[in-house]
């Protein structure tokens, strides 16, 4: 691109609404067939990607750089490089060799785990519709460039700031720009420049989606440069955090305040106690680096990948990894009725006059209605259309009315040779609001209030035997009316009904059944009235729940919805905006709650709940908002990835769980023993060797088996729960850790280098073996742990043993012991191991999770 057309491109008016498309298009150096495939390319090099904020750059440098960025890492480093020049090269050498070592396990975790999620998001990777060299082709929304021509069509988000090149019935959603909740009709035309956002009716926003009709748009502003990135560069909005980063986040500061305390204390008393000044140091920050999960970020970023790649082959896609987690504690899963309790695929079951008599011409009006609709795609249109054929080459369509989630009407006016009529299909207490009339079966009109109690009978028979009903209407209209608002839906003649069918899956029942075994309660949100809703709930086996409508949330406040929301599993007539608020009740009454929703109308529920589902064959809008994305509408698919996610969750913990027990027992004891001994009980080099070598078990844990008990309700990040375990388990270790001590000192009378070998061994190997101990509630010996797991942990003893008796266990400041130590030493892990068990045990009798 020449410098000329990056001037013409950087001087695009700020108020383009207010400047024609064809003066915007010489300005963006495009035309109505968009842009070449080398020019979109240029553009996109030099403006960079349709982003609010920079992708994530998979550096291997900086990611590697990324894991020495520790406080603690980085001042062993300085003390190092001094030892270093004061005295000791060797011993400094090895401490960084250490600690390289350590960082390079953490850089090789957490690259695995990227390039994991970024194939699984590719897979459900948004998509926009553009003209490129003058032929319609998909590409991902980040990829939409200046001056880009758009395709859009309901359900679809606006992927930029557009101006309108033509437009059919459009109404799109602007509630996340102008807190607008009813649709705003948009046109194409040129405004004047003071325009506010509300009124700029000619322009699309990014942050919005189509609500019905269709559009080609020029793309005026991507990225930062749109009005919703100019918001939230402003606000630096960040994803609220989840519970169990939250978790996390308290785990990590409650460590960093002991380990913190306990390194202060233990420097100063080795000082006290006339210790060398540097070796006091070293060994503190020694002791800091074994107090502290170093590979706790890249053990949770690897469980939750590897979980995303076991619910991947699940036909389960998470597109937020910490999702997961929330995925795994789901109590409540809520959800609409068609297409996940129901096939999804709505037939025709009759079209029926107001005396529910079989009617052609209720069928003829409801094809005209449908077969002229241009709003967005939905199943019950395709039904009718269909259904059955009729000849309609003598109607001409004038105008349409869209379909939108208030009036629930769809309206089109036709034009029949001298007559002009509109046709209205909608939600049958919504279409009998406009009418004053209906049609009997011998063509005459009479008042609506004469036979409206026969309409409601009929009504209440077909949803009783779980029918969805809707209401056909007409109405004449003069030839000079060519377009119709709202204000047309008055005073119509209502002729009949359209009773639908959507059966209920094969299996639901069964599916519904073990979603409760699981410890989720499953919910039914619903548009639908509510006899339709109680006939399906009974026939997927959730007969006798309370059942609450919209018009009784709408008289209800807050306080007392959240009161009454988990005693209530079918939510019918429900409007889109309530879904929103069913969600955030269930969350106030303390549930971890999930959302499963594919419509233009389910956005904000998704959003509002703890984990938003949706489908790959969802709306744009629907599927920008989800956390987890379902390749199936399937309950039966969802229960398989929550079983994955709840073994993510579980093996998370039981990292957690042994970075509190044993490692945090063993550099407890060290620290104590300090202050008694003549001599350290290990040189910081031997207490980073221990901590280096008591991680390899532990990065091997998210391929850990996981015991059914752990998986069969939800469970919820507990830091109490973890500071028990850590407290109970820490001081058990440090019992035996000084029981060792005691045996070495009086009993076998150890040299310096004796006690620092056997103390290595014991401290190793018994934190090692440990994992295998608490990573089940159950005896070790009734829960086979994982392949790799197992090997690690047995190959790390027996080198442990082996290490030193080598040249390298001598560098280290270690030596050969006697045949006596090593089997004092591994009849002191036995008892350790044994007395593991009876804790744990009484432990878990005592304490719940």
């Amino acid at each position: 691109m020449d410098q000329l057309e990056q001037s013409n491109l950087n001087k695009i008016s700020p108020s383009f609404w207010s400047v024609s498309v064809n003066d915007l298009m010489t300005n963006l150096q495009t035309s109505p067939q968009s842009l070449t495939r080398e020019d979109a390319r240029q553009r996109l090099v030099q403006f960079g990607e349709n982003l609010l904020r920079p992708k994530k750059q998979s550096n291997n440098l900086l990611l590697f750089v990324s894991q020495f960025k520790s406080p603690i890492v980085l001042i062993l480093i300085f003390a190092a490089g001094l030892s270093f020049f004061l005295r000791d090269a060797v011993d400094a050498i090895i401490i960084l060799t250490i600690v390289f070592i350590s960082s390079l396990l953490g850089f090789w975790q957490e690259k695995s785990a990227a390039n994991a999620v970024e194939k699984l998001l590719a897979i459900v990777q948004t998509k926009t519709v553009v003209l490129r060299d003058g032929s319609p082709s998909e590409i991902p929304v980040e990829e939409v460039v200046r001056g880009d021509v758009v395709i859009l069509s309901a359900g679809a988000s606006i992927p930029g700031d557009c101006v309108i090149i033509e437009s059919k019935d459009l109404y799109l959603n602007e509630a996340a720009l102008t807190g607008e909740t009813y649709p705003a009709g948009k046109m194409a035309g040129t405004l004047q420049g003071e325009t506010p956002l509300g009124k700029r009716t000619n322009c699309l926003f990014m942050g919005t989606h189509v609500v019905s009709g269709t559009a080609t748009a020029l793309v005026v502003n991507t990225g930062k440069a749109t009005e919703f990135g100019k918001v939230s560069e402003r606000l630096k909005l960040r994803p609220p955090e989840t519970e169990f980063e939250r978790g996390i986040r308290r785990f990590g500061f409650f460590l960093m305040e002991v380990t913190l305390l306990l390194v202060i204390a233990i420097f100063a008393s080795n000082v006290f106690l006339s210790k060398p000044v540097m070796d006091a140091f070293l060994f503190s920050l020694a002791i800091a680096v074994g107090l502290t999960p170093q590979l706790l970020p890249a053990i949770i970023s690897v469980n939750l990948s590897h979980g995303a790649s076991h619910m991947a082959q699940e036909k389960v896609i998470v597109r937020r990894l910490s999702s997961i987690e929330d995925f795994g504690s789901m109590n409540v899963l809520c959800s609409d009725k068609t297409g996940t309790l129901t096939e999804g695929i709505v037939s025709i079951h009759s079209a029926l006059d107001v005396h529910g008599n079989s009617s052609e011409n209720v069928l003829l009006h409801a094809y005209l209605n449908a077969f002229h609709e241009t709003g967005f795609a939905n199943p019950i249109d395709e039904a009718i259309r269909s259904y059955r054929k009729f000849d309609v080459s003598g109607y001409r369509k004038l105008d349409e009315l869209p379909y939108d989630f208030i009036r629930k009407r769809l309206s089109i006016l036709l034009s029949d040779n001298s007559r002009h009529i509109m046709v209205t299909k909608g939600a049958l207490q919504n279409v009998l609001a406009v009418c004053s009339v209906a049609e009997n079966a011998a063509g005459e009109s009479v008042p609506l209030a004469q036979i409206a109690d026969e309409i409601q009978q009929h009504y209440e028979a077909f949803s009783g035997k779980g029918f969805r009903t809707l209401g056909i209407a007409y109405r004449e209209v003069g030839v000079e009316t060519t377009t119709i608002t709202r204000d047309h839906e008055v005073d119509m003649t209502f002729i009949g009904f359209l009773v639908l069918h959507d059966p209920p899956k094969a299996g639901i029942v069964e599916t519904v059944r073990r979603l409760k075994n699981l410890g989720i309660r499953f919910k039914v949100i619903t548009g639908d009235n509510q006899l339709v809703a109680a006939n399906l709930s009974q026939q997927v086996g959730m007969a006798g729940r309370k059942i609450l409508t919209g018009s009784d949330l709408r008289q209800m406040n807050d306080e007392a919805l959240t009161q009454q929301v988990n005693d209530v599993d079918v939510f019918a007539e429900v409007e889109p905006n309530q879904k929103e608020r069913i969600i955030i009740a269930l969350k106030k009454a303390g549930n971890v709650v999930g959302y499963m929703g594919d419509g233009i109308n389910d956005a904000s529920a998704l959003h509002a709940a703890d984990v938003g589902l949706s489908v790959d064959t969802a709306v744009d809008v629907a599927k920008d908002a989800a956390d987890i994305v379902l390749l199936d509408k399937d309950l039966g698919v969802l229960e398989k990835g929550v079983f994955e996610g709840r073994k993510t969750f579980a093996n998370t913990l039981k990292y957690v769980f042994m970075a509190t027990s044993a490692n945090f027992g063993n550099m407890f004891s060290m620290a104590g023993a300090s202050l008694f001994l003549p001599f350290l009980p290990l040189l910081p080099k031997q207490i980073l060797l221990t901590n280096l070598m008591t991680d390899f078990p532990e990065m091997t844990i998210s391929t850990d088996s996981v015991d059914a008990e752990m998986i069969e309700k939800p469970r919820r990040w507990n830091i109490k729960f973890i500071r028990q375990f850590m407290i109970t388990f820490g001081i058990l270790s440090s019992l035996f850790d000084y029981i060792t001590f005691g045996i070495l000192l009086f009993f076998l009378k150890a040299t310096t280098i004796q006690f620092r070998t056997a103390w290595f061994l014991e401290s190793i190997v018994s934190a090692s073996l440990i994992v295998l101990v608490i990573r089940s509630r159950k005896p070790f010996f009734k829960s086979a742990p994982g392949k790799y797991l197992l090997i690690a942990t047995l190959a790390i003893s027996v080198f442990t043993i082996i290490f030193p008796f080598s040249p390298l266990g001598k560098i280290f400041g270690f030596g050969p012991l006697p045949l006596g130590f090593l089997l004092i030493i591994g009849v002191i892990v036995a008892v350790y191991i044994f007395a593991a068990e009876v804790v744990k045990r009484e432990f878990f009798k005592r304490v719940r999770f």
